[in-house]
């Protein structure tokens, strides 16, 4: 039969970590390891809620929900869009002015006069 999966609040983590400390300040090497063994944690999991407290504080011990990440909004997914859109027309605008100022080049080298616009540009 398997075990079910067990979950530690933000606050046990703050616990387990400030008693594991006290046990290391004391120098007893024992009193650590049967600490981690009557919570049933590995020394690792310790040694990543340490970082995580220090980088985060209490909050970043908070479990994470498991699975997919929320769906963008419609707002959000129109956004993206737009933005994927407005990148791949500066791509074109980018290339058209670099063709425009070829053929600006190709005109005065070859002595051609260069037609006229009519300012709708």
């Amino acid at each position: 039969m398997k075990r079910p999966r067990r979950f530690f609040s933000a606050a046990d983590k703050v616990r387990i970590v400030k008693e594991a400390d006290g046990c290391q300040a004391s120098g007893k090497r024992g009193e650590l390891q049967a600490m981690l063994r009557r919570e049933g944690i590995y020394s690792s999991h310790l040694a990543s809620w340490r970082m995580q407290l220090r980088a985060q504080g209490p909050t970043g011990l908070a479990t994470k929900r498991p699975g997919r990440k929320l769906k963008f909004t419609e707002a959000e997914r129109r956004n993206a869009e737009l933005m994927k859109r407005n990148a791949m027309l500066e791509r074109k605008l980018h290339i058209a002015n670099a063709l425009i100022a070829l053929q600006k080049k190709a005109h005065e080298i070859l002595g051609l006069a260069l037609p006229e616009s009519d300012g709708d540009i």
